[in-house]
């Protein structure tokens, strides 16, 4: 029997345990044990997940939030370190870029438990982010690193991981698997368009929330000022994180958009294949505007998925009102038309299952 431990705390890793979890659950000879650090703990951020998309609840909830980043990694380490202690895995399994992330990670390689990186291999060559720097730290003391592109297994090889003692697999995006699992359910599911009264390819859908955005008030200014004069032609819908909304309090221009509170995941899958195109900060959405045919402008100064700009899905753009707008305005002129399977195939869990077992039938143990 295979044990798995999976480490998550934030919205994107729900979403891709949940395609984890079931592909895990095709399987007689894979125990997995949940653990949630609490890092996201908005009821709307957490709760609706798991109803909605069927999450086995977690075995462990650490509650750990609104700290520091050093703060918070110290403290999720102290209290993963109890779970591995009491659980004993074969294989502590984490996803993507968050202080959740590398506390799992750094917990396991301290009680020499393997560590399987999903996302691995991602890079924005920006070290000023913290996603970036969890996720290289993750990277290096990860036995296997599952990439979802051909681009992050070629960072990798530049990084010289070949010579490191880790299994390095290109299984595609676990993200596109849940997207293409969930769509037509939440078809039936979510009623937020009827509800909104909004109309397909009709809206523009925007989300902020990144602290080099939303931490410069001139900068969250200028974007607010972008999404405003664009509201003009578009009804704009932006589910608010809490922390967004908090700082749009303070400043002295106001949204006159459809602001909403942070929304389940089966109305924005519904938000996303229903709006015209997408303006963000965060990185899943990036791909989830491409796994639905939609163009995507991302308010940053780099990007982990690069093949989404190189292809001409994504445009980046400055926080200037201006080039906001005018990135806007070109994706309006074009057409969405795809031809390559940019995250593979929609079955990256079961790939990533297949080969944790083949290691430990290897091994006997991995």
């Amino acid at each position: 029997m295979l044990h798995i431990l999976t480490i998550i705390g934030a919205r994107p890793q729900f979403i891709k345990a949940a395609a984890i979890s079931r592909a895990i659950r095709q399987f007689d000879n894979i125990q997995e044990t949940i653990v949630h650090t609490g890092q996201h703990f908005d009821a709307n951020m957490f709760d609706i997940f798991f109803d909605e998309m069927g999450i086995p609840k977690p075995n462990y909830h650490l509650h750990v939030n609104s700290l520091s980043h050093g703060a918070m990694t110290g403290r999720m380490l102290e209290e993963i370190e109890k779970v591995l202690l009491q659980e004993k895995p074969d294989v502590v399994l984490v996803f993507g870029d968050t202080n959740s992330t590398l506390a799992g990670a750094l917990a396991a390689k301290k009680h020499h438990i393997k560590i399987a990186h999903v996302e691995a291999g991602l890079r924005s060559f920006n070290m000023r982010m913290p996603e970036e720097v969890n996720r290289i730290l993750t990277d290096r003391i990860s036995d296997f690193l599952y990439c979802p592109t051909d681009t992050a297994v070629i960072n990798l090889e530049a990084e010289g991981f070949r010579q490191y003692p880790c299994s390095i697999e290109q299984v595609g995006d676990v993200m596109l698997d849940a997207a293409m699992y969930y769509l037509p359910i939440s078809s039936q599911k979510s009623s937020i368009l009827r509800d909104m009264d909004l109309n397909q390819d009709q809206f523009l859908l925007v989300t902020i929330h990144r602290a080099e955005n939303t931490d410069h008030p001139q900068r969250l200014a200028e974007i607010v000022e972008a999404i405003n004069k664009l509201s003009k032609d578009f009804d704009v819908v932006f589910p608010v994180h809490p922390r967004t909304k908090h700082l749009l309090s303070n400043l002295s221009i106001s949204p006159r958009v459809k602001l909403v509170d942070p929304v389940g995941y089966f109305d924005m899958i519904q938000l996303i294949n229903g709006c015209r195109l997408v303006v963000t900060d965060s990185g899943g959405l990036q791909k989830e505007a491409y796994f639905f045919k939609r163009f995507c402008v991302t308010v940053r100064d780099q990007t982990e998925w690069v093949e989404l700009v190189e292809h001409g899905y994504n445009r980046l753009s400055s926080t200037k009102s201006s080039d906001i707008q005018d990135a806007v305005h070109f994706f309006l002129k074009q057409t969405f038309k795809t031809g390559e399977a940019l995250y593979g195939n929609g079955d990256a869990s079961n790939r990533i299952c297949r080969s944790l077992l083949n290691h430990h039938d290897k091994n006997h143990s991995i």
